[in-house]
């Protein structure tokens, strides 16, 4: 996606600050997501009038739409701790049972990627999330002996881009599964001018709602693309105006529909070197030097989104739409 692909003047330490103070903290201050804000809200309440630990919570959705922001606004809203790690970060049992040993009753524990967790951990959280417990075996050889480790109540929350590689046991444990969908132009315009007045930035509404429209419906890149506009304003001494914007974007490589030189290779592509399709995804993987699961997660759903490329038995195929987008003439069939 543009977010990954766009390059930051700043360190990682200085880019990671910035992202931590444009995160709502609440979610009266978290714009988009309407109807999943709406059902954490009625579950949380639940949950603090019962006393009681929220249930496991299952975030879904393509990159940048806000999955971790949420998980942290829900600690807040709970006023509990929260601890926060990744599937490929827990690589064996012992950094789950070092993780798990330092929440209190009610706290979250939150995993991104949480479908890339080892096979051996992912069967360990089953009785953790279910029970919670979870039985280790202390010692080595002839004094090896399992110990049964009671675990306060606690709130996992796990956040994937790929929803179907979870396994079904560790899926059905969680009790609250919620889906992030693409933002408005609407929305992103507000998120952007937020930003903006966090970052002391004047900035008109119609140049905001141009970043919005440009940010492939995703938070993340509207706040990266943002922070690279800043850039060229600073250096052109210029106020940020829709001709900049435009200006900065297309230096960027974003179009007016958000697609980037990637996203516009990989259409090509398919129109160039195979009619618009059937392709199938190593082919296309293949031809433009990424990854197959990159194609999948970061290109492939805003494309299907914009209804610009479609998925067949027989492959990828680019839509009339996808065609009219790069001015290319779609073949008569």
């Amino acid at each position: 996606m543009a977010e990954e692909r766009l390059v930051s003047s700043q360190s990682d330490t200085e880019e990671d600050a910035i992202e931590r103070s444009l995160r709502p903290h609440h979610l009266s201050e978290y714009i988009g997501q309407t109807a999943v804000k709406a059902q954490l809200s009625v579950y949380i309440q639940a949950a603090q009038k019962r006393e009681e630990a929220l249930d496991h919570v299952l975030l879904y959705g393509p990159p940048g739409l806000g999955k971790t922001t949420l998980a942290l606004v829900i600690a807040n809203e709970l006023g509990v701790n929260s601890r926060t790690t990744s599937g490929p970060a827990i690589e064996k049992p012992g950094d789950l049972v070092a993780l798990l040993n330092e929440l209190q009753p009610g706290d979250v524990l939150f995993i991104d990627e949480i479908h890339r967790l080892p096979k051996i951990v992912e069967e360990m959280l089953y009785s953790a999330m279910e029970d919670f417990y979870i039985d280790i075996v202390v010692g080595q050889g002839p004094t090896a002996h399992p110990v049964h480790f009671p675990l306060p109540p606690f709130t996992l929350i796990g956040a994937t881009t790929r929803a179907g590689m979870l396994s079904a046991p560790l899926r059905d444990r969680f009790g609250i599964t919620q889906h992030m969908a693409y933002y408005q132009p609407s929305e992103l315009q507000e998120i952007v001018l937020r930003s903006a007045d966090i970052f002391n930035m004047a900035l008109p509404a119609d140049s905001a709602l141009e970043i919005a429209r440009r940010s492939r419906g995703t938070p993340r890149i509207a706040n990266r693309l943002l922070k690279r506009i800043r850039d060229f304003a600073d250096v052109a001494e210029s106020p940020v105006s829709v001709s900049l914007v435009d200006h900065a974007l297309t230096q960027l490589q974003v179009d007016d529909h958000g697609l980037d030189a990637i996203d516009r290779k990989l259409l090509m592509m398919m129109i160039r070197d195979y009619a618009g399709g059937p392709v199938g995804l190593s082919t296309i993987a293949a031809n433009i030097g990424e990854e197959t699961a990159t194609i999948e997660e970061m290109y492939e759903p805003y494309l299907l989104q914009l209804g610009f490329l479609k998925r067949t038995p027989r492959g990828r195929m680019v839509t009339p739409a996808g065609f009219a987008h790069l001015e290319m003439p779609y073949p008569i069939q």
